[in-house]
């Protein structure tokens, strides 16, 4: 009986002690290194199409390439001494789980996928002219051997429609995050990837037993903790996309469909940048402007983001009622 009680003491003070290892882990101020820049789509895989009338015809991957491209050249500018990693810089086709591979082998700190939304179009139809139809009519005259067949032919005028896709009109830009009540999945895809957890010396050689109940509760951690830190940095391009006058469409958490934001070790978020499917947002979307304007707002949420992280606010001393804000 006395050993049984001397075991589950054990393992009560090593999982206290775990926790309060990863709890002064998290209260140390975490550089911001590596930032990898993601162009949505390419190549083959075009991505959405404006296929609306009176639309320029735009293919999603052609958009996020731009502004991608633009925003890799801020942050460049603007943080000289962080690596910016672009997954793509042209046209090439290239799978998402080659996109998170780079994301990952790059141990990069934040996880940046640019997109352009569009809605499903609806068909409408318009009169364009009328043209002369031929039709016959039949009967039958007469009885048993002399009944005979009479067709008669007719004309009549019928109208020619032309059918086109209808544009929407929703406009604005919004951020997705991964889901945080699907931290299991996200769990799965780092169980499958190799990962192992930071340390100071960066130690790929630890031994880690992912079956274990200590590195499940750790990974939980981290995964919520990513999910903090994603919204926290959807909501800052949020307040920066809105500063431009732009429609604030918000965060949004996303549970399924979107491989990026699964399988990145690390805070990731995915902006839709607007509706190449609205004529407004789709010509704004393709300008020099409206994609420089995009791109500087990103990087400006980028950099406060870092600023956070890296210069975290004091905490609060025992009996102080003041709360950190991050």
């Amino acid at each position: 009986m006395m050993k049984i009680k001397e075991c589950c003491i054990s393992l009560f003070a090593a999982f206290g002690l775990l926790f309060f290892c990863l709890n002064i882990s998290a209260q140390v101020p975490k550089k911001i290194r590596t930032i990898i820049v993601d162009a949505g789509h390419g190549g083959s895989d075009a991505g959405a199409r404006a296929e609306n009338e009176g639309s320029m015809g735009s293919y999603e991957k052609n958009i996020t390439l731009a502004i991608a491209n633009k925003l890799v050249a801020e942050l460049k500018k603007q943080l000289p001494d962080t690596k910016i990693v672009p997954t793509r810089t042209s046209d090439i086709t290239q799978p998402v789980k080659e996109k998170a591979r780079i994301a990952n082998e790059n141990h990069g700190d934040l996880f940046v996928c640019i997109h352009a939304d569009a809605l499903q179009l609806k068909t409408g139809s318009r009169i364009i002219g009328y043209r002369t139809q031929t039709y016959t009519t039949t009967r039958y005259v007469g009885k048993g051997k002399r009944k005979k067949k009479i067709v008669t032919p007719h004309q009549r005028e019928v109208a020619v429609r032309q059918y086109f896709k209808i544009s929407t009109t929703r406009k604005g830009t919004s951020t997705l995050i991964f889901a945080a009540r699907k931290t299991g999945d996200k769990i799965k895809a780092m169980e499958n990837s190799d990962i192992f957890f930071d340390t100071e010396d960066n130690d790929s050689s630890l031994n880690i037993n992912y079956n274990s109940p200590e590195w499940k509760a750790n990974a939980l951690l981290y995964t919520q903790n990513y999910f903090k830190k994603s919204y926290k940095l959807g909501s800052l391009i949020q307040d920066e996309i809105a500063n431009t006058a732009r429609e604030n469409l918000g965060v949004w958490q996303r549970d399924k469909g979107i491989w990026v934001l699964q399988a990145t070790q690390m805070p990731a978020v995915l902006i839709e940048t607007g509706f190449i499917t609205t004529p407004d947002d789709e010509r704004y979307l393709n300008s020099e402007k409206g994609q420089q304007e995009i791109a500087v707002a990103i990087a400006k949420a980028i950099i406060k983001y870092k600023d956070q992280v890296e210069n975290p606010k004091i905490l609060p001393q025992a009996g102080n009622n003041s709360s950190n804000n991050y």
